[in-house]
């Protein structure tokens, strides 16, 4: 069997040509160097140097392995500096699970730190609702996870990364698009709205009807996503609520409205002015290395 110190002293004495010089190099006496080079020999089956009092030369045989000791030399030392950075967390991979309108506020900051601070670190991204992402982190498919509360705190540890407001989204051609002061809950009396499906999208479904909790509005449709919330405003079918980066979306034929949220229920909201939440989520239990120093970059992008 071939070992690392024969190798590496096989190396020594092709490159120094020179038993002695070689020793010295490698901290030994020249015989224990001599006899690393049979067994290494013994173990190929051919002959790698040729020596005499006067000289020493690699073989065919010599040359050729002396190509490949190169190569497992450098790949050793690769490997052991990749296990050192993934004991540090600056190497390996992170899953990452998020929200569409969560990709909009934060994720791309947040890739582009990651980059540039961990570079080794490979992120593989999973577009998914929070259920989903929970469940995700659960069987261990996602290591982390950016969604909307609430969470299981006994399966899950979480760290609020963005709180923004609720904006009302209305059509650019209703009366509500020219109003210069924020819309009430009483405003939406009698109002077509677009609402969340209580369970695929619970948060947003709950933040709609605490902020409306005194107003009676008419329920047209119930959705999944922010996106088509907002797209069935831009075809006129109804108003709608969604987080202020939801602008970022850019949909042509509707108007965001500042909310007034005197008179709806705020009693759960932490900031009634910033209702909207979003969490990193992982694990309470399993955190690595490499998951801890991406959590600390979410930190720092959101500070």
């Amino acid at each position: 069997m071939i070992t690392l110190d024969q190798v590496r002293s096989f190396v020594a004495v092709a490159e120094e040509l020179h038993f002695g010089r070689a020793a010295e190099r490698l901290q030994m006496t020249q015989p224990p160097l001599s006899r690393q080079i049979q067994k290494l020999e013994r173990s190929i089956g051919a002959q790698l140097l040729e020596r005499d009092n006067r000289r020493v030369v690699l073989t065919g045989a010599g040359e050729a392995f002396l190509d490949e000791a190169y190569r497992m030399l450098n790949l050793v030392d690769s490997a052991g500096d990749l296990a050192r950075r993934v004991d540090a967390g600056a190497a390996g991979v992170v899953r990452l699970g998020f929200t569409a309108v969560s990709a909009i506020s934060i994720l791309g900051p947040l890739l582009r730190r990651l980059t540039a601070e961990l570079p080794d670190v490979e992120v593989r991204l999973s577009e998914r609702v929070t259920n989903a992402q929970v469940d995700g982190i659960r069987r261990g498919e996602l290591d982390i996870g950016l969604a909307r509360p609430p969470f299981d705190t006994a399966l899950l540890s979480s760290r609020v990364i963005l709180r923004e407001p609720l904006m009302a989204v209305v059509p650019e051609a209703h009366r509500f698009a020219s109003l210069g002061r924020p819309l009430t809950p009483r405003d939406f009396e009698g109002e077509a709205v677009i609402g969340y499906h209580p369970q695929q999208s619970r948060y947003f479904h709950e933040l709609v009807v605490r902020f409306l909790a005194n107003a009676h509005p008419r329920i047209e449709q119930r959705v999944h996503q922010v996106l088509t919330a907002m797209l069935l405003v831009a075809a006129e079918r109804g108003l709608a609520l969604a987080p202020a980066s939801a602008t970022s979306l850019h949909v042509e034929g509707v108007v965001f409205k500042e909310l007034d949220h005197h008179g709806g229920d705020t009693r759960l909201d932490a900031d009634p002015e910033r209702p909207v939440e979003l969490h990193a989520i992982w694990a309470r239990d399993v955190a690595s290395p490499v998951v801890r120093r991406v959590l600390g970059v979410i930190a720092d992008v959101v500070e």
